[in-house]
């Protein structure tokens, strides 16, 4: 390679610096840069141009054929496989390759590149991948069918195809239960969780984890073969037999059976048959899941979570540039406002916490530390989040922070009387957020100094599980102060989708019919364990009545309140019984008893065989869709792609059916409207359809 000096390519860290790499040459290639060290070891990066993650599109894999027929003339030492972004390692396949692809495609194209991958799997050379960051899906795919894998700290490892409708297609399957225990292996497929650099290397998924300092001496102990490695033998190969294979797969199918309906995700069920017929034969495993992607891929499930992954990255897109702020004041430590506050401190932010008491102080403090125990098990992180959150009896944390956020109890008048107190104190250009649920901005915003810089960022609960936060506006509200709360949203990994200041917004004010059509049910004499089962079939991953326990049934009485008392369209109204259940302080899951009995952390549910009827499924799903399309007609909402995705990501609205929106078009418009149309012939207004249907197309 006599070209390569005439490049000199110097690359930060993570990019091989001099002192872990040669000079590089881009060569004839726009994806891959490649040189030979003074011991001919070829060190090979992956620089997707134009992108600031590397991905596996068609031109990376087909300039990596090139390389690897360069590396077959002219065999070196051993070759070593890192990435030039400090983004990580190789983050998956370029989902756009699927969108619109037919079965016979994705076949031809994954035949093609298994060919690349088994080649560079049959160098007679050593092969060394270095890891850092995130290492996914066909990125990890690669490193496995390089002879060692080595890991800096804050590497992340996994095969997240199943959150796609589908499950590794590039001999993942294969090379994986090949690899470490085979039961580990279908669980990290089987769920498509990521897991560290250290519990990777105690199953035996890289052969080091070192500092970037080391990576060139761990490297030229992989490559003279002197890289102690942690791989189990025989235990591999007795879990892979087929006894154990055909009792494993049973298991496997009813856990995931319990997870996941195969009716609604089918690709759990088609690795498990992939493991369990092929597991033993390297060739066959490796055709058939060629062949096993290529139907997955044409499923409507798949289609839809592809569908639900463009949502995702449209939402993340909205929040622009990142955020110049670095200090948070929130105000009220309830469980909104404590658990707000503690996401905001994990992500690297200075946040104090303010409260009249101590009392919730402390416990929003203690929450913290048990959920960031939750997230890592690094003391050392857990220390540093703590650290950075600060329990403010005083309320002074407000002079200096750059963003407030209001989180106090559903009165207008208290929330009037914090913004007063507030604005006083405000440093110039600081955005002021309520976290408001239901009430309007413009009730809100009444003698505020400052109206432009007022929005309103609506969390919703758990805060650390549910990424859609609605950004909202009004129309006083300046477009800097928008941005810089989608900005926020974008610092601390929350997605920010705009509403129009309206009762309830968009996603509370489509859920709440959802959830009283559930109670009236309830109050008809249908069993609860009935109703969450319904709407568990449809594919929501909690029934209502559970779902009304774990927001608190206080809270839902009390936006039920408003929205009755703010919309025009009939709202079902709340049943006396549970009124009395919220004045007995019976409010569910926190307080231990709402409309279930819960224990430790579960609800209490009686066993129910009954089959889901159609009608019971359509009187919960309906009302929800179509206050969705009154959204659209009123503007409270941009447009389709947005209501589905924040009803996917703030109520876990079935992921595999795309969205309500997107549902409805799949069902069809004219079915939609018709059936809502019997439905109020039956039961009553609340289910006339709106005007806005007509407008769909």
């Amino acid at each position: 390679m006599d070209t390569l000096a005439a490049h000199n390519l110097e690359l930060g860290p993570f990019d091989g610096t001099a002192s872990h790499a040669p000079a590089l040459s881009t060569g004839p290639w726009k994806n891959w840069k490649m040189a030979r060290d003074d011991n001919n070891v070829a060190w090979l990066l992956i620089d997707r141009a134009g992108a600031s993650a590397n991905t596996l599109s068609a031109d990376v894999i087909t300039e990596l054929a090139d390389i690897v027929g360069v590396l077959e003339k002219d065999l070196p030492k051993g070759v070593v496989l890192r990435s030039a972004k400090k983004s990580g390692f190789i983050a998956g396949a370029d989902i756009n390759m699927f969108k619109g692809a037919s079965a016979a495609e994705i076949s031809a194209a994954l035949t093609q590149a298994h060919a690349i991958i088994d080649r560079l799997d049959a160098l007679k050379c050593p092969t060394v991948a270095v890891i850092h960051g995130f290492c996914l899906g066909g990125g990890l795919e690669v490193a496995l069918a390089c002879d060692y894998r080595i890991a800096t700290e804050d590497a992340r490892l996994g095969f997240p195809e199943v959150l796609l409708g589908l499950h590794p297609g590039l001999g993942g399957t294969v090379r994986l239960t090949r690899l470490i225990n085979p039961v580990e292996a279908m669980t990290d497929m089987l769920t498509g969780r990521n897991i560290g650099a250290r519990k990777a290397k105690s199953l035996g998924l890289v052969d080091a984890v070192t500092e970037e300092r080391h990576i060139r001496s761990a490297v030229k102990d992989a490559v003279d073969g002197k890289l102690r490695t942690n791989r189990a033998g025989f235990s591999i190969t007795a879990l892979n037999s087929g006894l154990a294979r055909g009792f494993l797969a049973g298991r496997m199918r009813k856990q995931a059976d319990e997870k996941a309906p195969h009716t609604n995700y089918p690709a759990p069920f088609a690795l498990i048959d992939l493991w369990e017929k092929h597991g033993g034969n390297t060739l066959r495993m490796q055709h058939a899941e060629i062949a096993s992607f290529g139907r997955l891929i044409e499923t409507p499930a798949s289609k839809n979570l592809v569908r639900v992954f463009f949502l995702r990255e449209k939402l993340k897109a909205l929040a622009g540039n990142d955020w110049k702020g670095q200090r948070v004041h929130v105000i009220g430590a309830g469980a909104m406002g404590g658990d707000i506050a503690a996401w905001c401190a994990w992500n690297g932010l200075n946040v104090t916490l303010a409260d009249m008491k101590a009392a919730p102080l402390s416990g929003a403090i203690k929450r913290a530390a048990d959920l960031y125990g939750k997230l890592s098990r690094k003391r050392s992180e857990i220390r540093d989040a703590l650290d950075r959150l600060t329990p403010d009896l005083t309320g002074e944390g407000v002079r200096s922070a750059d963003l407030i956020i209001e989180a106090v109890p559903e009165i207008l008048s208290l929330k009037q009387k914090v913004y007063a107190a507030t604005e006083a104190k405000m440093k110039p250009g600081a955005i002021l957020a309520t976290n408001t649920s239901s009430i309007p901005l413009e009730q809100l915003r009444e003698g505020l100094k400052y109206p432009d810089r007022f929005i309103g960022l609506h969390f919703f609960n758990p805060v650390s599980r549910l990424q859609l936060v609605e950004i909202v506006g009004h129309d006083k509200a300046s477009p800097e102060a928008i941005a810089g709360g989608k900005a926020f949203l974008g610092q601390i990994d929350r997605l920010p989708c705009p509403v129009k200041s309206a009762p309830g917004f968009l996603v509370n004010r489509a859920l709440m019919p959802y959830l009283m059509e559930a109670l009236i049910m309830l109050d008809e004499g249908m069993k609860k364990e009935v109703i969450d089962q319904a709407a568990e079939d449809f594919g929501m991953p909690m029934g209502p009545i559970e779902l009304a326990d774990e927001v608190g049934l206080g809270i839902c009485l009390h936006v039920a309140e408003v929205l009755t008392q703010q919309l025009p369209r009939p709202m079902p109204q709340a049943p006396q019984w549970l009124k009395d259940k919220v004045t007995r302080g019976e409010l569910g899951k926190k307080t231990g008893k709402g409309l279930y009995e819960w224990k430790n952390g579960r609800a209490v549910k009686e066993s129910n065989t009954t089959h889901s009827d159609r009608e019971h499924i359509d009187r919960m799903i309906l009302p929800m869709v179509d206050v969705c399309v009154t959204c659209l007609r009123e503007g409270v909402v941009n447009d389709e792609d947005e209501v589905d995705a924040s009803m996917i990501f703030a109520t876990g609205f079935a992921p595999f059916r795309g969205g309500p929106m997107h549902y409805a078009r799949e069902r069809g418009i004219a079915d939609v409207k018709a059936s809502l149309e019997r439905l109020a012939a039956k039961y009553g207004d609340r289910f006339k359809p709106d005007p806005g249907w007509d407008a769909l197309k």
